[in-house]
């Protein structure tokens, strides 16, 4: 499966409270769940919390092409 570029522009919710709410990033990935998840641990791991952190991106994913 190829990989495609995927960029989030938008809010950061931890534990169903808004934590930011322009944080933006981008990742490759084979689909959009995966792309979810890189996008999650790179938040996770710019702002220094753990890995096993409850960090929800709930806006939606964009496909650069």
């Amino acid at each position: 499966m190829e990989k495609k570029l995927y960029s989030y522009n938008g809010s950061v919710v931890e534990f169903e409270r808004v934590i930011e709410t322009n944080w933006k990033g981008k990742t490759m990935a084979a689909t959009p769940a995966k792309a979810r998840s890189n996008l999650t641990y790179q938040y996770k791991m710019q702002t220094g919390r753990l890995a096993t952190s409850k960090i929800h991106l709930p806006d939606k994913l964009q496909e650069v092409v």
